[in-house]
């Protein structure tokens, strides 16, 4: 089973991909990163994703975890160019990690990248 480094070389196989990186939502820092980042700075790609992740996960509408609400499982962030695709790493022990993949948007196709990203954040879960 594979560990962060080879999902996150995985992920980089995803048609355009342009990075990939495993964050921990609550403190914005990264597990593992890959590929290139937004203004070549994976930190600060990281914090500024968890910003965003713990403003959603505050809202009473989603729930990370699916006990109170419906089960959050990815976001998807349309910039000029690109996109920002965060998936949740659910696992049983109250996971608060992320897969971010930074996406051209003329190369990439969203549909399949999200479910490659999906099936990466379950190899994880399996490791």
């Amino acid at each position: 089973m594979p560990g962060i480094d080879q999902v996150l070389a995985q992920a980089m196989g995803i048609p355009g991909v342009l990075g990939a990186g495993l964050i921990d939502w609550t403190s914005g820092l990264t597990l593992g990163t890959a590929g290139r980042a937004p203004h070549a700075d994976h930190e600060a790609t990281a914090a500024d994703t968890a910003e965003v992740v713990q403003a959603v996960v505050r809202s009473a509408t989603f729930d990370t975890k699916g006990a109170d609400g419906p089960d959050l499982e990815d976001l998807i962030i349309t910039a000029a160019g690109t996109y920002h695709l965060i998936r949740f790493v659910h696992t049983a022990f109250d996971s608060q990690t992320y897969l971010h993949l930074w996406l051209d948007r003329g190369q990439a196709n969203l549909a399949i990248a999200r479910l490659r990203l999906r099936d990466l954040a379950a190899e994880l879960v399996a490791a």
